[in-house]
């Protein structure tokens, strides 16, 4: 049974995408992001609005394939096709673009995009470790104030940061408390509700109103499980999902889990848990502490990004799962080539059963990954049948 008030967040978008308009009518800048290395907290402390700007949807990606080459990611596609379309009210709204370098796509899309509206480059470092990168990414948090400063002629100061700070924490807390609902053994929520509702939160222009539309949801779901209402059976296979970002529009491998009867109970991706995961120092000097939370994101662009396989390893036990799923997007040569690691983690380390999906967001191919899928889910059986057999004799 589904908690009612999905409905309410299923609606966020449509609701959001009015009241983006209304607040940039009424004077109130936006600003656009695509990465979760966005530090949104500066965007706040400037008193505008942060959105998220990531493609999801096929829908512009023909467009965009007018410019760009056909074998390329479909996010980054997907991105400027609603770029230079039109069709995105929140690209539309934005004043400025924050950009950052992350993967090689990404970057020379940037180089495009900016001619369409103002853009500042966060430069990321492309390793995690040590002082001097932290340094680095301090400094590019600092080049990113000066730029907001000037452009929305504002003052960001300590005290706004410290602000902005603890509102942002709040909602990755609340984020967080919801997604560890499906910690329980049967899971509560469908993955896909969860998705959604993790997804969406990036189109909140009203912080304040999408914590508590969360809160609320979370006491009905809490309300359901004192009454033995659940999302799937116990018996259910037991899913964590990793690798690239999806949302609405892109969700078709996840989709396809569930409906062949598998229980998402855990998203490790950017989308998911992954920009949860750490908060923001709130005792510590702004600057520092928000470096330290974004530069902590354990992403395919870093190099020796161990925190990624500390995550799963984490997720993968709190979670009960019974296999793990890793989905790549095409042309993400970051996380398909890292996805040699995490599938060698996963079975020698984790002793889990473990399957990449690279697709895209067409849906060219359901027929085929649903064949994979359902074979993978019956080796989960398999193992959980032989598991069985062995701690009975």
């Amino acid at each position: 049974m589904r908690a009612k008030l999905m409905e309410k967040v299923e609606d966020l978008r449509g609701i959001n995408s009015i009241r983006i308009k209304e607040a940039s009518e009424a004077g109130k800048k936006v600003v656009g992001m695509y990465c979760v290395f966005s530090p949104q907290e500066i965007a706040l402390a400037a008193d505008a609005i942060a959105v998220t700007l990531c493609g999801t949807k096929q829908e512009p990606i023909e467009d965009a394939e007018k410019e760009l080459p056909r074998n390329l990611c479909p996010l980054i596609k997907s991105s400027y096709g609603f770029a230079i379309t039109d069709k995105c009210p929140y690209f539309y709204f934005s004043d400025v673009l924050l950009a950052e370098t992350t993967c090689d796509g990404k970057k020379k899309m940037y180089e495009l995009m900016g001619k369409i509206k103002p853009m500042h480059i966060m430069n990321l470092p492309q390793t995690a470790q040590g002082q001097e990168a932290l340094e680095l990414w301090k400094k590019e948090m600092v080049r990113f104030i000066k730029f907001l400063e000037n452009q929305f002629n504002v003052e960001i100061t300590d005290d706004k940061l410290k602000e902005a700070i603890k509102l942002m924490n709040k909602e990755r807390e609340v984020m967080k408390k919801l997604h560890k609902l499906n910690v329980h053994k049967p899971a509560p929520m469908t993955g896909m509700d969860m998705m959604l509702a993790q997804w969406l939160k990036g189109f909140n222009v009203d912080k304040e109103s999408g914590i508590e539309l969360i809160e609320n949801l979370i006491a009905e779901v809490e309300e359901q499980m004192k009454n033995g209402i659940y999302a799937f059976s116990e018996d259910a296979p037991r899913i964590l999902l990793t690798g690239c970002p999806i949302g609405s529009g892109s969700e078709k491998v996840l989709k396809i889990l569930e409906d062949s009867g598998a229980s998402v109970v855990a998203l490790e991706n950017c989308t998911g848990y992954k920009g949860l995961d750490v908060l923001v120092d709130e005792n510590k000097d702004p600057i520092t502490a928000l470096a330290e939370k974004y530069l902590s994101t354990p992403c395919s662009c870093m190099m020796s990004n161990n925190g990624r396989l500390d995550l799963i390893e984490r997720l993968a036990k709190e979670y009960q799962v019974d296999g793990v799923v890793d989905l790549t997007w095409q042309a993400c040569h970051t996380y398909s080539i890292e996805s040699f690691t995490v599938k060698n983690f996963v079975k020698e380390k984790l002793n889990l059963p473990f399957i990449q999906i690279e697709t895209d967001y067409s849906d060219s191919d359901v027929g085929q990954l649903k064949v994979r899928i359902e074979a993978f889910l019956e080796t989960l059986e398999s193992s959980k049948e032989k598991l069985c057999s062995s701690s009975t004799i």
